[in-house]
């Protein structure tokens, strides 16, 4: 029987799509499961704000009566009017490793695609930058952490087979805390502050923290608005994000750094949650929550989420004091493991920074492109 390509349309279909990864990637040591209602909403028109500035469809690949893909598109209206460039993304890529369903998915997304007068895709991507990134082509041997990805080896030959290259590569690192950097970062930031001006913002819980979300945000879209697949968070999208991810966040490794009454930088730090996640299977409850809290009570590393610096501030060493922030909350908690999340290639200044740590750049992640 020839492959079946169903359009994603019901709540059934829906949540066939995201129970598909969990089918493919079961007993995976490496796989980090997200939580299944989040995953629907996500391709949800009715619950994700995204949809208000994004077209897209899904797909599932069927034969024999079982699915054995699935395949989203979507065209960014807001990304692609700052760009000046029709580009559509694959979404929620996944598929067996058999050419004939990975060329039915792909058809099927790239001829819609073109059907909107797309000219290129390129992904795997989001609706927006804090959506996971990127297909795995490095680093199968390591367990990722929430905010990043795992695909099977598989993958990268499918995608190159098809005609895909490489657009943008993103590198991840795992540092581990030694005196050395410790120190230099501690008199850094204490040099700075004294120069600058700057003030250090700590919270004592989620309440306080919650109150600079929007403020955030705002530095958010400014320090990030050049990069590649970003386009600006509207009010919507920052009260979705913030719902999202401030009800997880550990406040001890949250840091706000102001001058005057003007916030100009941040830092968000997350306990590592990879085999919380892993516990939970796709959800909270009744069991998953559990697993959640244990892990961010007693962790043993951290992942590195989010910087964020306004322009203006950049070059005066901010980054300094919010890593010497954290360093020092890692190291009164017993912790000296970070993971990074997910750093442009060409971003040398960053790269050279966590070249001063004991580290190991142990997987890279890649962005592929295609003409259409």
């Amino acid at each position: 029987m020839s492959i079946q390509i169903q359009e994603v349309k019901s709540c059934t279909d829906r949540k066939s799509f995201v129970a598909f990864q969990f089918d493919l990637y079961k007993n995976n040591a490496y796989w980090v499961p997200p939580i299944k209602a989040d995953e629907l909403s996500a391709i949800n028109p009715e619950k994700n704000p995204a949809f208000e500035f994004c077209k897209a469809k899904f797909w599932l690949a069927h034969k024999d009566g079982k699915i054995l893909g699935r395949i989203g598109a979507i065209i960014n209206g807001l990304y692609n009017k700052k760009t000046g460039l029709p580009y559509g993304r694959i979404t929620k890529v996944e598929f067996v490793d058999d050419n004939e369903v990975v060329d039915a998915l792909f058809d099927t997304a790239i001829n819609w695609l073109k059907s909107e007068d797309m000219t290129h895709v390129h992904g795997p991507l989001g609706f927006t930058n804090l959506d996971t990134q990127g297909l795995l082509i490095e680093g199968f041997e390591y367990l990722p952490s929430i905010a990043s990805v795992y695909h099977l080896p598989y993958f990268i030959t499918q995608f190159e087979r098809l005609g895909f290259s490489k657009e943008n590569d993103w590198l991840e690192f795992r540092l581990t805390l030694t005196d050395k950097p410790v120190n230099k970062a501690n008199r850094g930031a204490g040099l700075i502050k004294k120069r600058f001006g700057y003030d250090v913002i700590r919270f004592q819980n989620k309440t306080e923290m919650q109150k600079y979300a929007k403020e955030i945000f705002e530095i958010l879209n400014e320090a990030f608005q050049n990069l590649p697949y970003v386009n600006q968070f509207n009010n919507k999208m920052i009260e979705l994000y913030s719902k999202k991810y401030f009800k997880v966040l550990d406040p001890r490794f949250v840091r706000v750094v102001k001058k005057e009454d003007q916030i100009v930088g941040f830092v968000v730090g997350l306990p590592s949650l990879s085999k919380a996640m892993q516990k939970a299977k796709g959800k909270l409850f009744p069991f998953g929550f559990m697993h959640l809290m244990k892990a961010l009570k007693n962790p043993s590393e951290i992942d590195l989420l989010l910087t964020g610096v306004l322009e203006e501030h950049q070059n005066n060493g901010v980054a300094v004091i919010l890593f010497a922030e954290i360093q020092t909350e890692m190291l009164n908690s017993g912790i000296k493991i970070m993971e990074t999340t997910g750093i442009f290639e060409t971003n040398q200044n960053v790269i050279a920074n966590w070249k001063n740590y004991e580290n190991i750049q142990h997987k890279r992640r890649r962005c592929f492109v295609k003409q259409i």
